[in-house]
């Protein structure tokens, strides 16, 4: 079927319209209410810990250990300025970033797919499959850096598209900026911006694609602006925090790391919402490939998802350890695709110009899938948890008392961490003295000298009573209190 040639009992363009933004609505408050209830990594701990450490003043990697790039902490850092520094902050400021990329995606498959008798339902199923994917509700909502780069990443896609069909170089530049700033908050994205770049030169149709690249080279420095400031600050605690502690470090005291990362790679096929996406996906992209009557600049659209998702999953991959979540920034480019993948497969199994049901059955399912999901993990433990510990810790530790906590107590409690405890993973370093002060790291041995010292005025531990029969906490410390799987002590017994 060509391009030009409607098909089926199409909704009127504004009725259709009006479903895509209906669904983006619902999409929303259900990423809203998630965010604000059950939505909860471990990880995100440090991570909004630093953004709190900025808000006070200090600088990552100068001040203290902060292995990732680092514009998601800033942007977090400047909500908190505003909105205060709480978990609920940035879960609201991530949630509605990971809503406006659903809508972005929803809108371009409405918008530019061919058939336009399937428009609204591959617009609608792209919606649902990118917004209620699993690892996008769940990870995309929290203050990581995932729901920031899933908005930075969908712009710079329809920047990029937009630029090849103009002669001005405004969105090739806004390409590059996003692009480049999605890779300054999280490296996962890294290879967006030179795949966008080479796309555009390649598949520029109008203007001077020379200029083009020009300009979006030029505007994807300045997000590294900030990274060279802290450079010229320190540039040895920068490159051991962005690349060596990545590249040396992570996989540190981790046996298993790649029987992990199999396990990650091959988790898709116990999930049969990441299964349908995936085939809906291929069958997109070979549909797309093989009906070249499509406009050519349509289908290299369709390709650059393509070329997105492919080195995002591979990019990805090559992480020690990666891990399930990571994956979710491929999620949107993938939809796309889907929606030429429900065409095929839709119009073949049922009637061609009946695009509701073969919409509806995609639908529903993603639907269940996820809401299984939220369903089976609802006990699991969160931020609530969390607040639970931290204002116990908060009752019990005075203003200038030295505190041993995870990361999430502190940042909840608001309580500074001493130097080398912002970040839990670090302990497993080793380093000269020297070294350790200018990383602000602290040892597993040094720690638990620390502790045996006596130099904690309160230690708050989750869930590891060998650790603490072995230091013999309970001995040491007149008072204990056990929430949520996790041990309080404080008021050191003098010797």
């Amino acid at each position: 079927m060509s391009s030009e040639q409607p098909a089926g009992h199409n909704l009127r363009p504004r009725a259709g319209l009006g479903l895509i933004l209906g669904l983006c609505a619902v999409v929303a408050v259900a990423l809203m209410v998630y965010a604000q209830t059950d939505a909860f990594a471990w990880d995100e701990g440090y991570h909004l810990l630093a953004a709190q450490l900025i808000d006070r003043g200090l600088r990552p990697y100068i001040d203290f250990c902060f292995p990732q790039t680092p514009l998601n902490t800033y942007w977090n850092a400047g909500w908190f300025r505003i909105f205060g520094d709480t978990w609920r902050t940035a879960h609201a400021i991530a949630a509605v970033m990971v809503s406006l990329a659903t809508l972005m995606t929803g809108l371009y498959v409405w918008r530019r797919f061919p058939v336009a008798g399937w428009r609204t339902a591959a617009g609608a199923a792209s919606v649902i499959l990118a917004g209620f994917n699993i690892v996008v509700f769940e990870f995309g909502t929290i203050g990581q850096a995932y729901g920031l780069c899933l908005f930075l990443i969908v712009a710079a896609f329809l920047c990029a598209i937009t630029a090849a069909e103009r002669t001005g170089l405004l969105f090739a530049a806004g390409a590059g900026l996003l692009a480049s700033t999605a890779a300054n908050a999280s490296l996962l994205t890294a290879p967006v911006a030179p795949v966008l770049l080479i796309w555009l030169i390649v598949c520029n149709g109008a203007g001077n694609r020379w200029a083009k690249a020009g300009a979006f080279v030029v505007c994807g420095v300045t997000p590294f602006l900030p990274l060279a400031w802290l450079f010229l600050q320190g540039p040895r605690q920068t490159v051991f925090n962005v690349l060596q502690y990545q590249m040396l470090y992570r996989q540190l005291q981790w046996d298993g790391a790649w029987q992990h990362n199999i396990d990650e790679w091959s988790a898709w096929l116990s999930s049969p919402q990441a299964l349908m996406l995936g085939l809906l996906a291929i069958a997109g992209l070979k549909f797309v490939w093989k009906h070249r009557e499509w406009e050519r600049a349509v289908r290299r659209e369709f390709y650059l998802c393509g070329w997105l998702a492919v080195t995002l999953l591979l990019h990805i991959s090559t992480a020690l350890p990666t891990f399930t979540r990571y994956y979710l920034l491929a999620v949107p480019f993938l939809a796309i695709l889907a929606g030429a993948g429900l065409y095929s497969v839709g119009s073949r199994l049922a009637a061609p110009d009946r695009p509701f049901w073969p919409a509806m059955i995609v639908c529903v399912l993603a639907c269940l899938c996820l809401g299984k999901v939220v369903f089976d993990s609802h006990d699991s433990v969160n931020w609530h948890d969390v607040e639970q510990v931290a204002n116990k810790v908060k009752q019990v530790t005075p203003p200038q008392a030295v505190l041993f906590a995870d990361e999430p107590t502190y940042f909840v409690s608001k309580h500074a961490p001493p130097s080398g405890m912002e970040l839990a993973d670090s302990h497993k370093l080793n380093f000269s003295a020297a070294d350790a002060a200018l990383f602000h790291v602290i040892s597993g041995a040094e720690l638990e000298k620390k502790m045996r010292a006596g130099t904690y005025d309160v230690i708050q531990i989750t869930d590891d009573d060998v650790r603490i029969d072995k230091l013999g906490l309970r001995q040491m410390y007149a008072h204990s209190a056990e929430l949520a799987d996790n041990d309080i002590f404080w008021g050191r017994k003098v010797k």
